[in-house]
């Protein structure tokens, strides 16, 4: 009989496995600039090398400030806003509505995010500007007549939560805020009014057989983004005039210029028309939380991190406390007892994760205390031995895909990472006619029917189910690292749903445990485990053959990827002896540039 680990509620096994193609010879030490192709196998695995190309635009360094970004055009804006005087906060700000221009899989004002910020040695803050359930929500609106999840929480106008982004901007700007507000949105103005060129990166993703059905069935979606059915090429100039009017309002009348207004009726009239739930009400009433940082030790580091309705910190917290013990560094990296250790840590932060975090304000009974408690920390290290704990034999204790990130750090020493979404990539795929913004579908983070699996496989419970005015569970992690002086070590955030705990943790440990920089930090291949289903999922060239068949001897299922977005889109700033190194994921886009 399996022995049980009690850490308290019985949860399903779901599996699946397939196999890599025939590896290629296996690669050396020291090789750099390694693209990852379908047909490539796994490869040696060596902690110095990385799996594509980070020259150019990637990776930059500075001596006093640093800005990483999705993409260029918005990381330049951050860097222009700090040059001409603003700080960390500015330049977030301002890149924030760049990327609602520029980067339309995940920029957004039709979504929500969350926001670490340290101001000092040993002071941070937290910002909560996650999307909410409308009013006319109903737990049970995703099922059919059978008691069946539809896809009704993933596209056109029943998808989408009351969207915070524009809220959260403008709260971070009253409290921290040094430059005038209009003046951190104007060049976003200017990017919607005079237009960009659109790359390979969104030119591919608007290609995406997903992404594309969302977004024809949006007229104005179809009219924006593509051209008789097909995206828009590489290269082609997009003006989105109707953005920039939006935009203007924002910069005029602050987040009154969206929740309130012209803006509010053309986005209630959108939802009107579309069988949609939000109401000019519900934009009127929305708020944003300031919440208590998420604090906990790593190493001899103090990590910040975001609380519940983010399960990010608490699963990276969780992660820190069982690996306590543990010297990574000196492990084999990506050998078979790394990996093993990894995934059986990630699995035990998944179980309590899926079960029994939720919105603080609806769920009472989240025994934060406790998951953050390194005693239990290390009665959960015990249960973790040289073989793989089926995901079944999990229980959290109870008590009684698309995401973009960016890093901000400026000249005086405040740093801050906010990570923003529309959920899966172009959100619900509806564009606000007479708005020219996509809306999110963050309504499938709720959990539609317990023991269902959303988008992301994510198997979640009853904490997090469908209330109005709630806000659903998070993958997002934003997070800061001080060494043991209080200075600034690390910034680090990720997109990519689940994925973004094990790519943040991962660029984490890269940092502290195997002492790399930024773009190696980022880049190396990764591996990821999220309870259920029950396997590891391992990214091309990220461990040999001879790891995957010991992880497999260890009792674990592996699963190969090929796609590089599976594995989250990271990206960090990291303490350098010259100042600044900063890292855009290559598995994505943007750019990191400082001065």
């Amino acid at each position: 009989m399996q022995r049980v680990v009690f850490v308290s509620l019985w949860i399903a096994l779901v599996a699946c496995s397939r196999k890599p193609p025939p590896p290629p010879p296996p690669a050396t030490p020291g090789d750099a600039a390694v693209i990852v192709k379908k047909e490539d196998g796994p490869v040696h695995a060596d902690p110095k090398r990385v799996i594509d190309h980070v020259n150019g635009a990637y990776v930059g360094s500075s001596k006093t400030y640093m800005v990483v970004s999705e993409h260029s055009l918005a990381s330049i804006v951050g860097k222009e806003i700090l040059a001409s005087g603003g700080n960390a906060a500015d330049a977030a700000i301002a890149v924030h509505f760049a990327l609602a221009v520029v980067f339309p899989t995940a920029g957004n004002l039709g979504g929500g995010g969350f926001a670490v910020v340290r101001t000092a040695p040993g002071k941070s803050l937290a910002l909560d500007f996650r999307e909410v359930a409308p009013a006319a929500a109903t737990e049970a609106m995703y099922l059919d007549d059978k008691g069946n999840p539809t896809d009704d929480s993933l596209t056109g106008h029943r998808a989408s939560g009351v969207p915070g982004a524009v809220a959260g901007m403008w709260a971070l700007h009253q409290k921290l805020g040094k430059k005038p507000w209009a003046e951190l949105v104007k060049p976003a103005v200017a990017l919607a009014r005079d237009g960009f060129e659109i790359d390979s990166f969104l030119n591919n993703s608007l290609g995406r057989e997903g992404s594309k059905k969302r977004m024809l069935k949006s007229p104005a979606s179809a009219k924006q983004w593509y051209a008789n059915g097909a995206p828009l090429p590489t290269g082609t100039k997009v003006v989105q005039p109707e953005l920039a009017a939006v935009l203007e309002r924002i910069a005029a009348k602050g987040q009154d210029g969206f929740y309130k207004g012209e803006t509010a009726a053309v986005i209630a009239e959108e939802f009107k028309r579309g069988g949609g739930l939000i109401t000019e009400k519900d934009l009127a009433e929305y708020k944003v939380e300031w919440r208590t940082p998420l604090s906990f030790k790593y190493r001899g580091h103090a990590l910040t991190s975001m609380p519940p309705p983010s399960s990010g910190g608490i699963v990276l917290a969780m992660a820190a406390g069982m690996l306590a013990d543990v010297e990574l560094g000196k492990l084999p990296w990506h050998g078979d007892e790394h990996v093993h250790r990894l995934a059986e840590v990630w699995r035990r932060g998944f179980a309590v994760r899926n079960e029994v975090i939720g919105d603080p304000k609806f769920v009472k009974a989240i025994p934060l205390e406790k998951l953050l408690s390194p005693a239990y920390h290390v009665e959960l290290a015990k249960t973790v031995t040289a073989k793989a704990t089926p995901s079944k034999d999990i229980q959290p204790p109870r008590e009684g895909t698309n995401t973009t990130n960016l890093c901000v750090v400026d000249a005086n020493g405040m740093a801050i990472v906010i990570t923003t979404t529309l959920n899966t990539s172009f959100g619900s795929g509806v564009t606000v006619e007479k708005g020219g913004f996509l809306m999110n579908n963050e309504m499938d983070d709720f959990t539609a029917k317990v023991g269902a699996a959303n988008t992301f496989g994510l198997v979640q419970g009853a904490a997090n189910k469908i209330v109005a005015g709630k806000r659903p569970l998070s993958s997002m992690s934003p997070t800061i690292v001080e060494d043991a002086k209080g200075n600034v070590l690390m910034l680090v955030g990720a997109a990519g749903g689940p994925r973004i705990i094990t790519a943040v943790w991962q660029a984490l440990s890269n940092v502290i445990d195997f002492k790399l920089g930024a773009a190696n930090a980022i880049a190396n291949p990764r591996v990821h485990h999220q309870h259920l289903p029950d396997q590891v999922r391992l990214e091309a060239m990220s461990v040999t053959r001879e790891v995957e068949q010991a992880l497999i001897e260890r009792g674990h299922k592996t699963d190969w990827s090929f796609e590089k977005r599976d594995f989250g889109a990271a990206n960090a700033i990291v303490k350098a002896p010259t100042g600044w190194e900063g890292a855009a994921d290559p598995r994505g886009g943007g750019a990191a540039v400082g001065d």
